[in-house]
C-alpha cells in the first residue's frame, strides 16, 4: 500500500502516554486508528480530543486476550505497563503482556499481512558495562530480578518478533525507546520527570534514589513519535532493532535542579536508596536513526520541560 493513502492503523496501548500521542500523529496524516487499550495505566482522558473524531476508534480491550480484526495494514505495539510502580504491581500480568499479549498481536498482523511495530526499550540494555548502547550490545540484565518482568518480558517479545519474521516472513519493525517525557503523563507513574515536577509544583521535597549522579537521556514525546512513524514507513529490509531517543546524557542531580529552576520552587531535595538494578548510566548511541531514518531529536531539555510542567499545572490546577 502506497504510504501517502490512508491506512487502517492499530495502536495497542493506545491510551497511554506515548500511545496517545502516536494516536493523534497518525490521524493528523490521514490514517483512521483504532485505539486497543485496557485502561490499566492508559487514560481516556489522554484521547478525549479524538473520541469524536470519524477516524477514531477506541477498544476496550486486553491484548492478553485474543483480538480478531479485519481490513488492518499497520500495527503499533505499545500495549505494557512502562513505569517500575506499574510493572512491579502485577508482575505476572506484565510478562504475559510482553509474551502472549506480543503472540496475539503479531497474530492478528499475520492474518492481515500488515506490518508491526513493537515498542521495546532501552531496558533490555539493563545496567550496562558500555556506554553509550548501540543495536549490537546485548546489555547486562537481571533474569530473576524484581524489574525483570519488564526487562526480559521486552527481551522475549523482540525474541518473538524475530521469530515470526524468520518463520512467517512477517514484516517487523522494532524500536527501542528511551527515556521519553511530555504531556499525557500520569501524576502516579513514578518516573522521574513527572516525579519531580510534581513534587516542585506541589510545594513537596523532590526525592532522589541513590546519590543523584547516576545519568539518564531525556527525549521530549514529539521528537519519538517521529522517529517511531518513520521507522514504520522505512524500507521493509530495515527491521531493527534501532535506538530512538536522546543522546545528550544529564545527571538525575541536574535534572532536579533544572525543574526547580523553571518552576520557581522552593523544594528541598532528599536522598533515598538506590533500588536494586537501576541503571548508573544510560545513553543511547543514535548513529542508525541518523543514518537509516534520516532522524535526531530536536527538542532541547529546557523547551520540552516547559511544556510538560505547564500540562501538569492544568491538570492540578496550578497556576
Amino acid at each position: 500500500m502506497e504510504e501517502n493513502k490512508a491506512k487502517n492503523i492499530l495502536v495497542s496501548g493506545g491510551a497511554g502516554f506515548i500511545g496517545s500521542h502516536l494516536c493523534k500523529a497518525l490521524i493528523n496524516l490521514g490514517h483512521n486508528v483504532i485505539c486497543l487499550d485496557n485502561l490499566f495505566t492508559g487514560s481516556i482522558k489522554n484521547i478525549s480530543n479524538l473520541k469524536n473524531n470519524k477516524n477514531f476508534e477506541f477498544v476496550n480491550h486486553d491484548i492478553i486476550q485474543p483480538y480478531f480484526r479485519k481490513n488492518i495494514h499497520e500495527i503499533y505495539n505499545l500495549a505494557c505497563p512502562a513505569s517500575p510502580i506499574h510493572y512491579q504491581f502485577n508482575p505476572i500480568k506484565t510478562i504475559k503482556t510482553c509474551t502472549v499479549g506480543v503472540i496475539n498481536m503479531l497474530g492478528l498482523a499475520k492474518s492481515n499481512n500488515a506490518k508491526i511495530l513493537q515498542a521495546s526499550t532501552s531496558e533490555v540494555y539493563g545496567d550496562p558495562n558500555i556506554h553509550p548502547q548501540n543495536e549490537i550490545y546485548n546489555g547486562n540484565v537481571n533474569p530473576i530480578g524484581k524489574r525483570s518482568c519488564y526487562d526480559e518480558g521486552k527481551r522475549c517479545a523482540e525474541t518473538l518478533f524475530m521469530d515470526y519474521y524468520r518463520e512467517h516472513k512477517l514484516k517487523i519493525k522494532l524500536v527501542r525507546i528511551f527515556n521519553s517525557y511530555g504531556p499525557n503523563m500520569a501524576n502516579n507513574d513514578g518516573r522521574v520527570v513527572s516525579n519531580f515536577i510534581l513534587q516542585a509544583i506541589t510545594g513537596k521535597k523532590l526525592t532522589i534514589n541513590g546519590d543523584g549522579n547516576q545519568t539518564r537521556s531525556f527525549q521530549y514525546i514529539d521528537d519519538l513519535i517521529l522517529g517511531m512513524i518513520k521507522m514504520m514507513n522505512s524500507n521493509d529490509d530495515f527491521i531493527g532493532p534501532v535506538n530512538i531517543g536522546n543522546p545528550k546524557e544529564i545527571s538525575i542531580n541536574k535534572l532536579a535542579h533544572t525543574i526547580l529552576r523553571l518552576t520557581n520552587s522552593k523544594s528541598k531535595i532528599i536522598y533515598n536508596d538506590l533500588p536494586i538494578d537501576d541503571p548508573k548510566r544510560r545513553n543511547p548511541c543514535i548513529v542508525l536513526a541518523k543514518n537509516k531514518l534520516n532522524w535526531s531529536p530536536v527538542y532541547k531539555l529546557e523547551d520540552g520541560l516547559l511544556k510538560t510542567i505547564n500540562y501538569f499545572k492544568k491538570i492540578n490546577e496550578i497556576n
